[in-house]
């Protein structure tokens, strides 16, 4: 509606362009549900990290099909896949890469590892030493790498998509702060529904779905989906309540860590890529409320005192989703 703040501005795309991007997510989702029964929500959650440049992390106890979902994504895109199994004995060199020397040539020459491609996934990515994780933290957060004092860039699209085992499991490692807090979102597959695991039951059996799996768009559209959501319009007001939320974070009692500011920056981020696959070029303050437990949760770190009441920082997110108000001012009326 015109006039009314957050939701147009003179950045806000075009309905052709909304329309086409939402158009071909959905296409996308449709290839991907083909083979991950019963998951809509969680497989749009995950378009829509890789449209607003993140990275997710799937947690959830094995079996329930977190690496069908990574290799569902990387089967429905038409750019360059590359898996990284982690386990105990992984070297930071297999994921960055090495240099080596090259006795014919008579010098030094690099030799790329497996995270040189636009869609990595990494599987049980926990179950790898602290050391190699931490082998992630500069390609994820700044699209490169850095071995032996040279930095190799690594070429758009680029997002990272790891599955973890609770941290109760057998044989797991915790993720550092850091290396969490590059994710952009993370999720939880659960268990499917009767109804879904009876389909699933009928037609994983004979074949592998993923053999049968087409992509719909390739590296040039894939680039050119990110490219459009960047163009989405967020409002200074929801950029304030972003603020707002992330800062009440910080000062819970029952955190002992808050959110960071990357955190700020991917709520928004993830925002837009939610709004436009809801039919508009603008963030409401409901796309935010939508994806903060999402984007913020995992991140954070209760207290003691927290824990021993049983309160998570899932639970802390939400209340605070209801504490903290959103006030945008339009035509004199007050929204909260």
């Amino acid at each position: 509606m015109p006039g009314t703040v957050g939701q147009q501005g003179p950045q806000a795309l075009e309905r052709t362009q909304v329309d086409w991007l939402a158009g071909t997510v959905h296409r996308i989702q449709e290839r991907i549900e083909t083979v991950v029964e019963g998951k809509g929500e969680v497989v749009r959650l995950a378009l829509t990290v890789l449209l607003a440049e993140g990275h997710l992390l799937i947690e959830d106890v094995p079996g329930v099909g977190k690496t069908l979902l990574a290799k569902a994504m990387a089967g429905a895109l038409d750019c360059t896949v590359r898996r990284i199994q982690f386990t105990p004995d992984l070297l930071p060199s297999d994921v960055t890469g090495v240099t080596v020397y090259d006795q014919h040539r008579g010098e030094f020459e690099f030799k790329p590892g497996a995270v040189f491609a636009n869609l990595v996934v990494g599987d049980e990515i926990n179950r790898a030493s602290p050391k190699t994780q931490s082998s992630l933290l500069e390609c994820m957060g700044e699209h490169q790498v850095t071995v032996d004092g040279v930095t190799h860039q690594l070429e758009p699209p680029f997002m990272v998509i790891a599955t973890q085992n609770p941290i109760e499991m057998e044989g797991t490692y915790p993720l550092p702060e850091a290396q969490r807090d590059r994710f952009m979102a993370r999720v939880a597959m659960g268990y499917p529904a009767p109804a879904a695991e009876l389909r699933m039951l009928e037609g994983h059996t004979q074949a592998n779905p993923l053999d049968d799996l087409q992509p719909v768009v390739g590296t040039a559209d894939l680039v050119k989906l990110i490219e459009t959501v960047r163009s989405v319009y967020v409002s200074d007001e929801v950029k304030q309540y972003v603020i707002n939320l992330v800062s009440a974070t910080r000062e819970h009692s029952d955190l002992r860590l808050g959110a960071s500011p990357r955190s700020s920056l991917h709520l928004v981020r993830a925002a837009r890529a939610h709004a436009v696959l809801s039919g508009r070029g603008f963030v409401l303050p409901d796309d935010i409320k939508h994806l903060a437990i999402t984007v913020l949760a995992h991140r954070l770190i209760p207290t003691a005192e927290a824990r021993i009441g049983r309160r998570d920082a899932q639970q802390i997110v939400a209340d605070l989703l209801e504490r903290v108000p959103v006030t945008l001012t339009a035509g004199g009326h007050r929204r909260s």
